[in-house]
């Protein structure tokens, strides 16, 4: 049912129509900005642990100089090891003709007859290099891209001195190089930088690794104490070179992934606040215009017998109604710019699968805040209002008392002009208004 003070309240709405709007494009600022940032956050966890999981991502990764094949079976059987995967990674360089600066490639051994069990490639276009052929490689996707590589053109790889050309037959992603820096790099750099994929055989081969590796992934069983695991590994694997393992928090694309995550819990802490806090004061200050304009008219009705709890829900609701449009709008606007902004990660980090979805929580949460901040600014302005009897709200304000400033006083304050030391003596005498107000 619509009382006669709720007409009274969608008549004040219409009359400050600008400053709700306002107010309302700040509010929903704020929850799209919320909704954005934590939905984003949510979809990047939800994606990569949906891509490690499809792709076997492995927990722990060592490397060392050269083990025979028999080290393997001894990983194996490390207290808290279910999965062991070898293999071969050397570095080289690549000749292309049309780059002329130095491009270093990551080469890295596929078992011959069978798929990796752990650290599977995605496979983009192309297909895998065929069993038993150890001319035909596969290429990171983003490096191949920025060189325009397809499936039938030529490679030629410097491998342990040697000139080698291969065949491009696919295009991979990798949940391990999802973010893929070269050697001593602080940014990804595709041009310069990819990561190569062909047979072990081949690769060992040139490298002198037959029967042997000198790399390993390992996936661990539930609940199990990764420290220990760690110093069993890098006990087991020292006499061959190990250069310590890295449980897959420390995986540098992982990390790179992972701390990207936390700067956009951070980034949805911080900037939805400063709009939620702007929102408050304007709230405070339209409401605290709003009042003083209408003081009179709440003595009537206090005189006319409503009460204080009605003035202040009459109130109150106008700025539910300036909250409930700025949310209304922030949510839809959130949902569509997270789902923007997942794209962008997605693309950045190359995922092969996207998980999106509008995390709700991050809607319930930025309405709580903003109607919190929203009646906290408002209720200031009309505490002052119900606590008036309707004899004092029917009588204007006394006017306020000021003194002589020391801006009047002063030669510069004789210079400016009379509108410029107006605003300077309030902008004084209202130190704190002006302070939020900047």
């Amino acid at each position: 049912m619509v009382t006669r003070l709720d007409m009274k309240a969608l008549r004040d709405l219409w009359h400050l129509r600008g400053q709700v709007l306002a107010i309302s494009i700040v509010i929903a600022s704020g929850v799209a900005t919320l909704v954005m940032f934590r939905s984003t956050q949510q979809a990047l966890e939800d994606t990569s642990l949906a891509y490690y999981e499809r792709y076997a991502f492995g927990d722990v990764f060592v490397t060392l100089t050269r083990a025979p094949a028999s080290v393997a079976r001894r990983l194996a059987d490390v207290e808290g090891v279910r999965l062991v995967q070898t293999r071969i990674s050397e570095f080289s360089m690549v000749e292309l003709d049309d780059f002329d600066e130095p491009v270093v490639a990551q080469l890295i051994s596929l078992p011959t007859f069978r798929e990796p069990v752990l650290n599977r490639l995605a496979l983009r276009t192309g297909r895998m290099p065929a069993s038993g052929v150890d001319t035909e490689v596969v290429l990171n996707e983003p490096f191949a891209q920025a060189h325009g590589l397809q499936p039938g053109d030529s490679l030629t790889l410097i491998m342990n001195g040697r000139r080698k050309t291969f065949t491009v037959v696919g295009h991979v992603l990798s949940p391990e190089f999802a973010y893929s820096l070269g050697p001593g790099a602080i940014m990804p750099d595709d041009l310069r930088f990819g990561v190569i994929w062909m047979n072990e055989s081949g690769l060992a081969a040139a490298y002198d690794l037959r029967g042997g590796f000198n790399s390993a992934s390992l996936t661990l069983e539930p609940n199990t104490h990764v420290p220990a695991v760690l110093n069993d590994v890098d006990t087991l694997l020292q006499p061959y070179g190990g250069a310590g393992s890295l449980h897959r928090d420390d995986q540098l694309s992982n990390w790179f992934v992972r701390n990207e995550i936390k700067q956009l819990g951070i980034m949805a802490s911080i900037l939805p606040t400063i709009f939620l806090i702007v929102s408050a004061l304007l709230t405070h200050l339209v409401l605290a215009r709003l009042i003083a304009t209408e003081r009179s008219q709440i003595g009537l009705l206090k005189a006319f017998g409503y009460s204080n709890g009605q003035v202040t829900m009459h109130y109150l609701k106008a700025v539910l109604v300036i909250v409930a449009i700025g949310v209304f709008f922030g949510s839809v606007l959130g949902g569509i710019l997270g789902e923007m902004n997942t794209r962008l990660y997605a693309d950045a980090f190359r995922f092969p699968v996207l998980v999106y979805s509008t995390d709700m929580t991050s809607l319930l949460i930025a309405t709580g805040a903003t109607l919190i901040a929203s009646i906290l600014g408002a209720l200031g302005s009309v505490r002052r209002a119900i606590l008036l009897s309707p004899a004092q709200a029917m009588v204007p304000p006394a006017p306020p008392s000021y003194r002589r400033s020391v801006l009047a006083a002063s030669a510069f304050g004789r210079w400016l002009d009379r509108p410029t030391r107006m605003i300077l003596r309030n902008a004084i005498r209202l130190p704190w208004r002006s302070a939020f107000t900047v």
